[in-house]
């Protein structure tokens, strides 16, 4: 099996690294991810200035890796449009920090993993609940082999990535894996404004996530209660209940 790994916490990233050592053990794996940190890119792409890439040895002789300069989406493209690598299986993470409820739509991580279900490639998402650049992912590597030995036994369609959210937890007080939904949620956003050596003011985004959502199948129910969250995402974002509604007031 073929596998691609892409992140967006850069090449340098930890939890890149400890995603190949994991997906080598399923087969032969190349690397394509950004060059520098792109967390909360979103499914941006990048349009009117050039994309490089940039052959890496980081991952050593046994691991075809690239750095791209351009978005996690942009590595996806690259990969399979410029590299001409098409893989079996689309891994993208692990992630330094959580993706969960509205984040899929903010998330690098997921935009990868999404762009690969664009292309029909098996793609999934992983995530640890540690924003730490030195976070320890022994844990997380256990949870993405069991993952991929499940996904591989009864695989989701290629259209349906997948976005795996692990608890910062040791192993042994992870609960177990559960199927979930996304969270209803927001970002209630904070700007602090301060003033840069020109006297020029700018502005610094901060805040926290407000959850509307007190079901017990949602990712962030899980992850509260020490499970890892599995979420099936869609590529087609048609509110189809609204459809019908529509359609039965036009009648």
């Amino acid at each position: 099996m073929r596998i691609l790994v892409c992140n967006d916490d850069g090449i340098t990233a930890r939890g890149l690294r400890a995603l190949v050592e994991v997906a080598q053990e399923f087969g032969e794996v190349a690397v394509v991810a950004p060059d520098r940190p792109q967390s909360g890119m979103g499914h941006a792409i990048s349009i009117g200035v050039p994309l490089r890439l940039y052959p890496s040895s980081a991952f050593g002789p046994d691991v075809q890796a690239w750095a791209c300069s351009g978005t996690p989406a942009d590595c996806v493209k690259l990969a399979t449009g410029v590299l001409g690598i098409r893989p079996d299986l689309l891994l993208s993470g692990i992630n330094h920090g959580a993706n969960f409820s509205i984040s899929v739509f903010y998330s690098g991580t997921l935009s990868a993993a999404i762009e690969g279900a664009f292309e029909r490639i098996p793609s999934i998402g992983f995530s640890l609940l540690d924003y730490s650049m030195e976070a320890d992912f022994s844990a997380a590597q256990a949870i993405v082999r069991e993952v991929l030995l499940m996904y591989l036994a009864h695989p989701f369609p290629p259209e349906v990535p997948l976005n795996v959210n692990i608890p910062n937890l040791p192993l042994s007080e992870i609960r177990g894996l559960r199927l979930t939904r996304q969270a209803q949620g927001r970002f209630v956003e904070q700007f602090e404004k301060r003033i840069d050596p020109y006297g020029v003011p700018y502005y610094w985004m901060a805040g926290r996530f407000e959850s509307t959502d007190t079901g017990t199948d949602t990712d962030l129910w899980a992850l509260e209660k020490g499970y890892v969250s599995i979420c099936p995402l869609m590529t087609d974002l048609t509110n189809f209940a609204y459809l019908n509604h529509w359609e039965m007031i036009q009648r």
